[in-house]
């Protein structure tokens, strides 16, 4: 396999720069045909691209009518070996024609454990396997409830843990409209975002308020029954969001000056996505539990949650089919996580998600300067924010009919990015070149270009 940390970047296909119609008459007929049947709550990138995919390989999609685009998106943060990598279909194929279900222990499963208990923080050592994100997070709680025998969660503004009942309570956005009453203990509390800070102040010399108004809520908002704490070391739906150190460091002796178990979900931002293994090595955090998932699978659907064997054996979550799932770690999703880990280690994609974020957040930097809606960019490995306003000091969002505008401006040009809200939330797969992520860069400029022109932003 490919050293991609050394190893000088082959030259991607030069991809033609010119207007296709998007989607094309053979996406629209299929698009069209299944939107009889499927319900219309869609990813909005599915929703809005109408594409149908033919095929896709490493960075590259490819749809019926024979239009390529470079994939900025990685599934929302899943394909972490990109597209058809030969290590998973290998994997998958050898693995489909011996068994396919069921609970039992295969010798794929076994390594996948071994070799990714062993990339944890000190203390974590043990995992149970499930299908998503939201039935991983759901888990977390329940363990958390039979560690602690408590029922209250905080978590945070802008935070993102699946869309089922079980978590809903915590979510943040509109997502959460109308779904109420939630489960009784769900708290909020401010996350770090220090680009759009609720008390207009600036970090450092703000005295973490963010973390003083965490501790306010558990002392004047809950029964003093908090079972833990979730947070994401870096928020991803909120737009890729960076906390200071200090925060997370906060947070941290929060949760145990609460007695409260502290939960990372890495679910989006692990798994290399951010230059490192786990985003919570950034800040030296040391969680009580993890909840992974997305990249782990290489694509297929697989999610986890991981803590010390003593957390993980209380009861009634330690008990026989206490914390299992159907699904959960059967033997094409532990075939498909042994190929990641092993894709990820040999072919060295955390260093190369370091070292290609890098160059790509210093060219995002320098277009910036080109562009006063603009606002911020920021980013850690593979996992990048661009924040769009109308006006740099007020910070006012920019308006949806322009963004809109801009993810058609980039989809017809060849890209496939989040560039639909006023914050671009760009996830690669793992995979990409330095050179696919530059070029990547010049479509997007080629973008902010044309709708400067179009709506009087230049």
């Amino acid at each position: 396999m490919n050293d991609l940390s050394s190893a000088k970047p082959s030259p991607a296909p030069k991809r033609e720069l010119h207007r296709r119609a998007v989607p094309g008459p053979k996406s629209k007929a299929i698009f069209d045909r299944e939107a009889q049947a499927m319900a219309p709550g869609l990813q909005s990138i599915a929703l809005f691209s109408q594409i149908v995919v033919d095929r896709a390989q490493g960075c590259t999609i490819t749809d019926v009518d024979g239009n390529e685009y470079l994939d900025f998106i990685a599934g929302i943060a899943v394909g972490s070996l990109g597209h058809a990598h030969p290590r998973l279909v290998a994997r998958l194929k050898e693995q489909v024609e011996r068994v396919t279900f069921g609970s039992f222990t295969t010798e794929a499963r076994a390594e996948f454990l071994e070799r990714i208990a062993a990339t944890l923080p000190e203390g974590i050592t043990h995992l149970q396997l499930f299908s998503g994100g939201a039935e991983a997070v759901e888990a977390a709680f329940r363990l958390a409830k039979s560690a602690t025998k408590k029922f209250e969660f905080i978590g945070f503004w802008g935070g993102f843990h699946g869309k089922s009942q079980g978590v809903i309570g915590l979510l943040g956005g509109s997502y959460r409209n109308h779904q109420g009453p939630f489960p009784p203990g769900m708290h909020h509390s401010p996350y770090a975002n220090c680009y759009r800070c609720p008390w207009n102040l600036q970090h450092p010399s703000c005295g973490m308020a963010c973390a003083e108004h965490l501790r306010n809520v558990i002392k004047n908002d809950t029964q003093g029954e908090i079972a833990a704490i979730i947070i994401e070391p870096m928020q991803g739906t909120a737009g890729n969001v960076i906390p200071p150190d200090d925060f997370i460091h906060a947070v941290r002796e929060i949760a145990t000056e609460a007695g409260a178990l502290l939960i990372a979900d890495e679910i989006l931002v692990g798994f290399g996505r951010t230059g490192k293994m786990w985003a919570s090595e950034h800040f030296g955090l040391k969680p009580d539990v993890m909840t992974i998932g997305k990249g782990i699978g290489g694509g297929f659907p697989m999610s986890g949650v991981a803590s010390s064997l003593e957390n993980m054996s209380a009861t009634p979550f330690g008990e026989p089919s206490g914390s299992s799932s159907s699904y959960g770690g059967n033997p094409l999703a532990a075939a498909a996580g042994l190929a990641a880990i092993e894709a990820l280690t040999e072919d060295k994609l955390v260093e190369n998600s370091a070292r290609v974020g890098a160059v790509m957040l210093d060219a995002l930097k320098k277009v910036q300067e080109k562009y006063r809606f603009i606002g911020d960019v920021r980013g850690r490995g593979l996992m990048i924010g661009v924040d769009m306003v109308t006006d740099r000091k007020t910070k006012a969002p920019l308006d949806k009919k322009i963004t809109r505008a801009l993810f058609h401006e980039a989809l017809e040009r060849g890209l496939i990015t989040m560039s639909y809200s006023n914050v671009i939330r760009i996830n690669p797969p793992l995979v990409i070149t330095e050179d696919e992520a530059l070029q990547g860069v010049d479509i997007l400029d080629q973008s902010f270009a044309a709708i400067a022109q179009r709506f009087g932003l230049d």
